[in-house]
């Protein structure tokens, strides 16, 4: 009994010094990190950071579901186009996100030192035109220009291309954002360009039909690319100028629009997904870049938004339009408009002052 009364003893002034020293027994989520990309041990390896300047709708469906199937924690990082890119850059000494998920590839060409080299073994299964061809950044969805037509306001009038655009009926009519501030406009200018000057987006017959345009616009730009649909949508506007994600919504929920994808070709880009140079969650990120090209996750997206998957053997809903019924611009050169958007927009400005 003594011997058992002195274990007794010891073992509660061990315990009081333990304490007195400032020790406490403590869950290990109660002195884990706070969700930060630089925890460590398990956290950190059930961690990724991703950048993005996706649609939320989209950021949520492959990022949920991604969360889901794998059980790795995702962080998401989200702002403009631009401004993710900067991040990147700025942080390359020490980089703190994983994933840049922001642009196509054009866009992209003087950040690949920023990106680490991966080309997923899912990049095989991509459409033709969308695979991975610098070893750097993978499409995985597209966003195409297309014109959004309110149905009951347009009546008679043919709205197919650009061209009919310039229909002296539509003058005041359409809706259509400023390509300096915006990117959806800026692409549908340069879609615009591209066809209308026969392949030359320089030539004078392409900035022949941007005056004539401009003129159809009373001279007015719409300040957010939202007003655009939203416009159309609502009865303002007969036709406009946008993106086919929110222009599909709108048909999906019933609304009296349509999708007009340009008959003399419409702008489809991959919007790319990249690993970021010495990524703190290496295996996670090219987890990640091969879970996004995937089956489930290509499906998923075009079964249930209004995104188009980039997958070969992906199915699309029905407010989508098949493949098949679209005429691709193929005379994108990003690059080139990538290295003269200045020069353009200088232009278009130039055109649009002397219109008023």
């Amino acid at each position: 009994m003594k011997r058992k009364f002195a274990l007794l003893t010891a073992l509660v002034i061990v315990i009081s010094l333990f304490v007195a020293c400032g020790g406490e027994a403590q869950p290990s989520s109660a002195v884990s990190g706070s969700g930060s990309a630089q925890t460590s041990g398990n956290d950190g390896e059930e961690t990724l950071v991703v950048y993005t300047a996706r649609s939320e709708s989209l950021n949520n469906a492959v990022i949920e579901n991604f969360e889901a199937d794998t059980g790795i924690h995702v962080e998401v990082v989200t702002g403009g186009t631009g401004e993710i890119l900067k991040r990147v850059q700025s942080e390359a000494s020490n980089p703190q996100g994983d994933i840049c998920w922001a642009a196509d590839e054009a866009m992209l060409q003087d950040y690949t030192d920023c990106f680490e080299p991966y080309v997923s073994p899912e990049d095989a299964n991509m459409l033709e035109g969308y695979k991975n061809t610098n070893g750097y950044s993978s499409p995985a969805f597209c966003d195409p220009t297309v014109f959004i037509v309110n149905t009951d306001l347009a009546g008679d009038i043919e709205i197919n291309g650009f061209e009919d655009l310039l229909n002296p009926e539509l003058k005041g009519r359409i809706a259509s954002g400023d390509p300096v501030n915006s990117s959806s406009a800026f692409q549908c200018l340069i879609a615009g360009l591209y066809d209308m000057g026969n392949g030359d987006p320089m030539s004078d017959s392409a900035w022949e039909w941007v005056e004539g345009l401009i003129a159809n616009l009373d001279g007015v730009s719409l300040n957010s690319s939202s007003q655009v649909y939203k416009g159309v949508a609502e009865g303002e506007y007969v036709v406009g100028l946008t993106w086919e994600d929110p222009a599909a919504a709108y048909v999906r929920d019933g609304v009296a629009v349509k999708v007009v994808f340009p008959e003399e070709g419409a702008l489809m880009s991959g919007q790319c997904v990249s690993i970021i140079r010495g990524a703190p969650h290496m295996e996670n990120a090219k987890k990640f870049v091969d879970y996004m090209l995937g089956e489930s996750c290509q499906n998923y997206v075009g079964q249930n938004l209004t995104v188009r998957p980039l997958r070969a053997d992906a199915t699309l809903n029905e407010s989508l339009t098949p493949w098949d019924s679209i005429t691709r611009l193929e005379s994108y050169d990003g690059v080139w408009v990538a290295e003269n958007k200045a020069a353009i927009t200088e232009r278009y400005s130039e055109c649009l002052e002397n219109a008023g």
